[in-house]
């Protein structure tokens, strides 16, 4: 019987798992040089802590079940319910800001699609316990960083920001009322996907007056904050949010990255949790789904049974980062190889003992190192060196036997001399 992976799961065979390395050795280097540290927590947790932040519907989306001791437990899905819960563990002896990434394996229970598998991995980074703008600032810094440093230019991506909290504020001076609010945010955080006129038929039915869904269709469709003002007459709220966002453009543009961010109003983020700034990453072309996306949240700790402390915070998968990067050729010469030091040709099986004990010697000292399990010819085991970008070969055959001299060959320079054991070791060192 034949068994194949399951549905929307990855095999990581040694070229495929080279990809992964690269994309989660840079998240992690991004992470520490932007001053965030790594935590993790369980693959599965209590269901209804993802109830809690998302609902009952949430768990169609999860792989859960019952343990035997009768608890519903699901393997997690995302893990900031998790950084939630160990935040709000411990939160009278952390220091604020909590400055945290992680980089969990997910799972969840949907239709694969291009970009969007069963299981993946994602990087989060949070700042906890600061409601200034500069924790936002730092966020979306922190993500446009790491992409940056894989090549990709403002031509290749955009950072979309907008603001939650901007948005709340100009619904209710147009006179949408507060409860219709919550409803009312998924559908306008579907216009980019829907055509038109679906979109259009969608508001309509939400908000029947047709002057207040032809303004909220003109919001959606601005491209520059001071537009924003001439729209509608702000309130105070409406005018706090519009300075915030206009001074965190100013900060990105004075930490360099003004050049990939700009103002879009479709970014709503349909999760309800959002409460100020939201944003997403996306390839330029708008050909393929976000990048990455995240936000402010004020309420999500204090749902959890903690207190009221803001954060803000950020998710990439690793799916469609990968299909970007392949299309854009910048996984090209960019992948970890296997590379040696030192390859290890014996070319008698009574000499094996001293190409085992030179092995380990190398190795010892912290040399990577490697030998042919068999004595083949010399041109075989060359061969063998060369495939694994092996630095040097050390060639051990029965002419140098009786000397216990060993021929040592750089396999860049074709250069080769005696040693002896102990100058081989040395030479490494």
């Amino acid at each position: 019987m034949k068994i194949q992976s399951v549905k929307g799961t990855r095999d990581f065979y040694p070229p495929v798992m080279a990809v992964r390395n690269f994309i989660l050795d840079g998240w992690k280097s991004a992470s520490l040089r932007n001053g965030f540290e790594e935590y993790d927590g369980p693959i599965f947790e209590y269901l209804k802590m993802y109830q809690v932040k998302s609902g009952d519907e949430i768990v169609e989306q999860l792989f859960n079940f019952t343990d035997r001791g009768g608890r519903h437990l699901a393997i997690r899905p995302e893990i900031t319910p998790t950084l939630a819960r160990m935040v709000n563990q411990q939160i009278n002896s952390l220091p604020r800001p909590i400055k945290w990434f992680s980089i969990p394996r997910l799972c969840r229970a949907e239709r694969p699609q291009k970009g969007r598998l069963r299981e993946f991995f994602q990087w989060n980074v949070d700042i906890i316990g600061s409601e200034s703008i500069l924790a936002d600032a730092e966020v979306i810094y922190c993500t446009i960083d790491y992409l940056r440093s894989l090549g990709l230019t403002s031509k290749d991506i955009k950072a979309k920001i907008s603001s939650r909290k901007l948005l709340a504020a100009f619904l209710l001076d147009i006179g949408i009322a507060a409860d219709s609010l919550e409803s009312l945010y998924p559908i306008l955080d579907k216009k980019p996907k829907l055509p038109e006129d679906a979109f259009v038929e969608m508001l309509g039915k939400a908000v029947e007056d047709d002057g207040k869904a032809d303004t909220i269709k003109k919001f959606m469709e601005l491209s520059d904050i001071s537009e924003i003002a001439g729209l509608f007459n702000p309130g105070e709220e409406a005018k706090a949010a519009l300075q915030e966002l206009s001074d965190l453009m100013d900060i990105l543009g004075q930490m360099s990255v003004g050049d990939y961010c700009v103002f879009d109003p479709h970014i709503v983020r349909g999760l309800a949790y959002y409460t100020g700034i939201v944003f997403e990453i996306h390839d330029a072309a708008n050909s393929l789904r976000a990048v990455a996306g995240g936000g402010r949240y004020d309420n999500l700790l204090g749902d959890f049974g903690g207190p009221k402390v803001s954060g803000t915070g950020m998710g990439m998968g690793d799916c469609v980062l990968e299909i970007l990067l392949s299309e854009k050729g910048l996984l090209d010469g960019q992948l970890p190889t296997k590379n040696l030091d030192y390859f290890i040709a014996c070319l008698d099986t009574d000499l094996q003992g001293a190409a085992l004990e030179l092995t380990a010697a190398l190795r010892h000292a912290g040399f990577a190192t490697d030998f042919s399990y068999k004595a083949t010819g010399l041109k075989k085991q060359l061969k063998q060196a060369s495939a694994a970008n092996s630095a040097i070969c050390v060639i051990i055959g029965t002419e140098y036997k009786e000397k216990s001299l060993f021929l040592v060959k750089d396999m860049k320079t074709s250069g080769q001399q005696l040693m002896t054991k102990e100058q081989v070791i040395q030479a490494a060192k």
